[in-house]
C-alpha cells in the first residue's frame, strides 16, 4: 500500500469511534479500551475537554475516508530551558493494514512540524517499556531515550 493518499489532521468528534477502536485492538489497549457502541461517556467527556484546549491537538491519519492512525500531540509550557515549550506526543496508533509503509514516520514529521509552528523546542514522549518494535522506530526518526518515565496508576 502506499500512502500518497493519507491526510494528517485535527480529529473531529465522528473520529472517535475509530480512534477507540485503533487504542483498544492495541496490545495493550486491549485489556484497557472499550471500542463497543455506543462509546463509554468517558471517551466523549474527554474528546469534549481536548477539543476545548488549546494545548491539545488529537490528530488522525485518514486514507480515503478512513481512519487508519491517530495520535495525541500536547504542548506544555515551561520554565526549564529558559521558558521553552515542548510537543508531547502520546498514543500513537497505526492501524495493522498501513504499517510498513512508511505512515508512521510521515505521521511524526508532520507533528513534529505542528510543534515547530507552536514554537517548541523540544519534542518528547514515553513508550512503554515492552514496545521494543516502537523504540527502534523513535530511535529510527531520532528521538534518544534520554530518561526513565514513571507512571503512578489512581
Amino acid at each position: 500500500m502506499t500512502t500518497l493518499n493519507v491526510i494528517f489532521r485535527r480529529a473531529t468528534r465522528d473520529d472517535l469511534p475509530a480512534i477507540v477502536v485503533l487504542l483498544a485492538t492495541d496490545d495493550l489497549g486491549k485489556g484497557r479500551e472499550d471500542a463497543s457502541m455506543p462509546l463509554a461517556q468517558p471517551y466523549l467527556d474527554a474528546f469534549v475537554a481536548i477539543e476545548a484546549d488549546k494545548n491539545q491537538l488529537l490528530s488522525v491519519a485518514e486514507d480515503g475516508g478512513t481512519v487508519v492512525g491517530t495520535l495525541m500531540l500536547t504542548f506544555i509550557p515551561g520554565l526549564s530551558r529558559m521558558g521553552a515549550w515542548r510537543g508531547q506526543i502520546e498514543a500513537v496508533r497505526i492501524a495493522q493494514s498501513h504499517r510498513g509503509a512508511g505512515l508512521g514516520e510521515q505521521f511524526f514529521k508532520w507533528a513534529i512540524e505542528r510543534c515547530r509552528e507552536r514554537g517548541c523546542s523540544l519534542v518528547q514522549l514515553t513508550t512503554d517499556k515492552t514496545r521494543a518494535d516502537a523504540h527502534r522506530f523513535y530511535d529510527k526518526l531520532g528521538f534518544t531515550a534520554s530518561h526513565e518515565g514513571y507512571k503512578l496508576t489512581l
